[in-house]
């Protein structure tokens, strides 16, 4: 199993937003090449980068580098403006995190290794044509017949995570990656500049950890939704995916303002913190809490330093849920990189895409 399919795994079995923050491992990157992609050109070598977002009150500053993923496994950027922004920050917000403890766990939870992976699969050792539709499993059998031809074990999986490794292979045969480029950059300019980094996180502790991967095993999980829309963006979207990846590398706010496509992270996060266990664990809240250990950590940073620094993934910078569109609130100034400070006042928030853009896409 991947690491990130590891990853995916702790979130299914409740110990789930996690994974959302985890940082992919680093690709070492090449010289600049151009690869095609569906009829999609995905750029590497050296590229300009995003802007930064701007926040501002009472003259303090807060400099927010947006961030997406995948990526072109072969990119470099020119991070020679987020690397002055870093060294004259303050202090350096890396994304929020979840941190999950299984309380009364020996070795970190070595010994609940065995019980997790029997969870990853069906219940009562049913397979994908056993627990699927028929025509959502011929469709995966297409899909599976090209990207996962040799691996049988995968047919014993939960929907979602049977998804999800499809997902990787057709990613990384297209050469885009989960690489944290924008994480790895940040953390060295800091580290070199001697700035303080911090990680605003959300802690919870599994009661009985044992219990709780017994009972999600033995359930099934209503993840079927979660399971089309992974379809989906495979079968559809890996050529928006990387053009979405080519306008981030080279800093074309506009086109990655109005880019649509299938986003598969809000029905698979509903499914999982959906499950009695997790809701038993305390899991159902998460997301409130994970972007208000954020908000508490922005705004002491604005009220406490002439100028702080962030990073964000861009679906937490903008939209309905847009940390950003949270602090232009709360009266915080906000510009976006290609945003005219003296003569555009549109809110953050206004032209981004919504679920419901997307969905009418399909």
């Amino acid at each position: 199993m991947t690491p990130s399919l590891r990853c995916q795994l702790a979130l299914g079995l409740a110990f789930a937003l996690s994974s959302s923050f985890a940082a992919a491992q680093d690709v070492p990157a090449s010289d600049a090449e151009v690869l095609q992609v569906l009829d999609t050109v995905v750029v590497s070598g050296i590229q300009p980068g995003p802007g930064l977002w701007r926040v501002e009150k009472d003259g303090r500053v807060m400099w927010v580098l947006g961030t997406v993923a995948p990526l072109p496994k072969r990119m470099e950027w020119n991070s020679a403006e987020v690397e002055a922004k870093v060294a004259a920050a303050g202090v350096v917000l890396m994304p929020p995190s979840v941190n999950v403890n299984a309380k009364g766990a020996m070795f970190g939870g070595l010994f609940l290794v065995p019980s997790m992976l029997k969870a990853r699969n069906n219940p009562d050792k049913e397979r994908l044509a056993d627990v699927l539709p028929a025509a959502d499993y011929a469709r995966w059998q297409g899909l599976k017949a090209k990207y996962l031809p040799r691996d049988g074990a995968v047919e014993k999986r939960r929907p979602f995570l049977a998804a999800m490794e499809l997902r990787q292979e057709a990613f990384d045969q297209q050469d885009l990656s989960w690489r944290d480029i924008a994480g790895r950059v940040v953390s060295r300019a800091a580290d070199k500049a001697d700035v303080p980094v911090e990680r605003p996180s959300v802690s919870l502790v599994v009661e009985n950890p044992k219990a709780a991967i017994k009972e999600f095993a033995s359930n099934p999980v209503d993840d079927l939704q979660c399971f089309r829309r992974t379809l989906d963006q495979v079968e559809n979207d890996l050529g928006t995916l990387a053009t979405r990846a080519n306008a981030w590398a080279q800093g074309e706010m506009a086109m990655l303002r109005d880019l649509t496509y299938t986003d598969n992270a809000q029905a698979c996060t509903d499914a999982l913190l959906g499950t009695g266990v997790a809701k038993r664990s305390g899991f159902t809240d998460l997301p409130a809490r994970v972007q208000a250990a954020w908000m508490a950590a922005a705004e002491k940073a604005l009220a406490t330093h002439a100028e702080s620094f962030a990073v964000l993934p861009m679906a937490r910078v903008v939209g309905a849920s847009g940390y950003l569109v949270a602090l232009e609130k709360r009266g915080y100034a906000v510009r976006a990189p290609d945003q005219d400070d003296a003569a555009d006042d549109t809110p953050v928030g206004a032209g981004a895409p919504t679920d419901a853009a997307v969905d009418q896409k399909r």
